[in-house]
């Protein structure tokens, strides 16, 4: 195995019981089953200890892991001994001794519904575009990166998950052209203090955007794409990184009666200025695995998350409206194969907004594009014929969807907060029963 040299930041002589961590941070939990992604400050054998939190004295382990050097000593832990609708206490274990985090740790199994009642109420926080400043490698001039409080603020809210809208972090010059670039970068980024509440208080889900894959619009040209997903897969313990016939980070997951779609918009991507070759987003493949996805899913609510604009009829910036033919071939699908129920969640504008296509049968397709937390904010100034007045913000925010209700009577709550955590606008999407 090829050894990296690493950032002084990753770098420790020897296993030391007051190595401290980044994390620990829970990915998607399922009924069986949960992932604990934590990374040490420096080498360290390490394990998670997991109990029902009605019976503390019920003490499992997970086996020991010693970290490693050119993966920056960032581990997934596996809870496999796990039963539904049942909430878990966990505590990591550094080199023998407990690390105590400062708050409770906890991961709650799901509830198995289906046949035997009504969905559970459950909440989703998601945002994109977050950017830490560090002097040594930003571009000189007033920091890009403020309000990092908005973590706490959306920690405050309790989400049940939170998912992340890609450019999650923003890769600079430096960094895109090695693993060790890499590997600072998205340790700097966890390495935060304000994140760390976030991060241990929910499990996460992501996708990404051109900064968390390479330079500023990056495609599928870009020469360390393969890197870029290995990093990607190393920090966000998505369920795969991957699905059957598409070898990029997409992945699916179910939570309740809503299925979320995270798809990669770059390992495939060719830019809709290119004249030689068919401008893509998703590629074929990936656009086809979706298709069917969709059809084949009997969610309420079907949530796909892709980082650029979905609905927004200007074709600008990196919008979906730039790839015109696989755009409309996508909604096309959506709209002959009769699917119900499709929200796209996206990132990358710097400002927030709701969009909804309407479809000739009364079904609608909807768009929620929520940007940035922390980076700089842009204005809309864009001719979108699909925004629905009243939904842009133009400053640091975030949004919680909501899902509650009766089976047959679910709503969608979407709420859109600025950094401070204060509510801008709230609106209700109501389940789309068949005729």
């Amino acid at each position: 195995m090829r050894r990296y040299l690493l950032p002084s930041l990753l770098l420790g002589s020897a296993l030391s019981a007051q190595v401290g961590i980044n994390g620990p941070m829970a990915g998607h939990v399922d009924f069986f089953e949960a992932t604990i992604w934590m990374q040490c400050q420096g080498p360290c054998s390490a394990r998670v200890e997991y109990w029902p939190l009605d019976r503390p004295d019920s003490v499992m382990r997970t086996p020991v892991q010693d970290s490693e050097h050119d993966r920056a000593n960032a581990m997934d832990f596996v809870l496999d001994q796990l039963l539904p609708a049942t909430t878990y206490g966990y505590r990591p274990v550094v080199n023998g001794r407990v690390v105590d985090v400062g708050q409770p740790l906890t991961v709650r199994t799901q509830t198995l519904w289906k046949f035997r009642g009504d969905p559970p109420e459950f909440t989703v926080a998601m945002g994109s575009c977050a950017y830490i400043n560090e002097a040594a490698y930003d571009r000189p001039g007033e920091p890009y990166g403020t309000d990092y409080g908005i973590f706490d603020a959306i920690a405050d809210k309790r989400p049940d998950m939170m998912l992340w809208l890609g450019d999650n972090m923003y890769l600079r010059e430096p960094d895109w052209g090695s693993r060790t670039g890499f590997l600072h970068r998205y340790t700097h980024l966890r390495s935060t203090p304000e994140l760390q509440r976030l991060l241990r208080g929910t499990q996460h889900i992501a996708i990404w955007d051109d900064h968390d894959y390479g330079s500023n619009d990056a495609d599928a040209s870009f020469v360390n794409s393969a890197l870029a997903r290995e990093m990607f897969d190393l920090f966000w313990p998505n369920p795969t990184c991957g699905v059957p016939g598409v070898a990029g980070t997409t992945t699916a997951l179910s939570h309740a009666d809503v299925d979320f779609f995270l798809m990669d918009n770059r390992t495939f991507r060719v830019p809709g200025s290119m004249s030689t070759m068919e401008p893509a987003m998703l590629g074929t493949a990936q656009v086809d695995w979706l298709v069917q996805a969709l059809k084949y899913s009997d969610a309420t609510f079907k949530l796909v998350a892709i980082g650029s604009q979905m609905l927004n009829t200007d074709p600008q910036y990196e919008n979906y409206s730039t790839i015109v033919k696989e755009r409309a071939d996508l909604l096309r699908r959506i709209e002959v194969e009769g699917i119900r129920g499709v929200v796209f969640l996206t990132g990358d504008r710097h400002f927030s907004e709701l969009d909804v296509l309407p479809l000739a049968d009364g079904r609608k397709i909807y768009d929620l594009t929520v940007s940035s937390l922390t980076s700089g904010t842009y204005k809309a100034t864009d001719q979108n014929e699909l925004r629905i007045p009243g939904t842009v913000v133009e400053q640091h925010n975030f949004a919680m969807l909501t899902f509650s209700g009766k089976k047959k009577e679910r709503v969608m709550t979407i709420r859109v907060f600025n950094a401070k955590g204060e509510l801008m606008w709230e609106r209700t999407i109501e389940r789309e029963k068949k005729p």
